[in-house]
């Protein structure tokens, strides 16, 4: 659990109040949104975000923590941490971070506390992010790593006269005899 807050506690004290975030966590995970107030909403998502991380990584550690942290006693929190280990991670796996969206809905009325919706975000990354990290893989796919010239090696090559052989010297003139009559039929073409 992240560092606790200044001041009065959710509920009596840091045991009750971790229970009880640990409790809405599961909830959050077998709903998928859960209707709670604001301040709890805010203290609930950095224990809802690392518990979803730690199943992210998906190894026996992890699930160990998840199920430390849920307390996986019953029959239903095995079956929550198997829906978030298995359906919950892989959809999020993407998403680097912010995990839970909180949106406030305006007061109770009985006591009118300030009441909030936190809820999973389960949509696919934006669209603009995934062409972004497409088009890098393609770039990197594109440029094969050819070992760079420094250009000390540059200048040699460029220093040394090149030699023609005796078959190059002899093509030579051939070439340039064989683009003259090309030349003429243009001329005597546009005449």
């Amino acid at each position: 659990m992240p560092a606790p807050t200044k001041g009065p506690r959710l509920g009596g004290g840091p045991a009750h109040e971790r229970l009880m975030l640990n409790n809405m966590a599961a909830a959050l995970f077998e709903h998928k949104r859960i209707t709670t107030t604001v301040t709890k909403a805010k203290r609930l998502r950095p224990v809802a975000e690392r518990l979803i991380t730690f199943a992210k990584r998906g190894d026996l550690a992890s699930r160990r923590r998840v199920q430390a942290a849920i307390s996986a006693r019953t029959n239903t929190n095995k079956g929550i941490i198997h829906e978030l280990f298995t359906e919950i991670a892989p959809q999020l796996a993407e998403r680097n971070g912010g995990y839970t969206r909180i949106t406030k809905i305006g007061n109770r009325k009985g006591d009118n506390a300030p009441m909030a919706v936190i809820e999973l975000v389960l949509e696919p990354v934006s669209a603009k992010q995934a062409v972004v990290k497409e088009a890098e893989k393609a770039t990197s796919k594109a440029a094969p790593e050819a070992p760079a010239e420094t250009p000390a090696e540059a200048e040699v090559v460029e220093e040394t006269p090149a030699e023609e052989t005796p078959a190059e010297a002899a093509e030579a003139p051939e070439a340039e005899a064989a683009e003259a009559p090309a030349e003429e039929k243009k001329a005597d073409d546009a005449k």
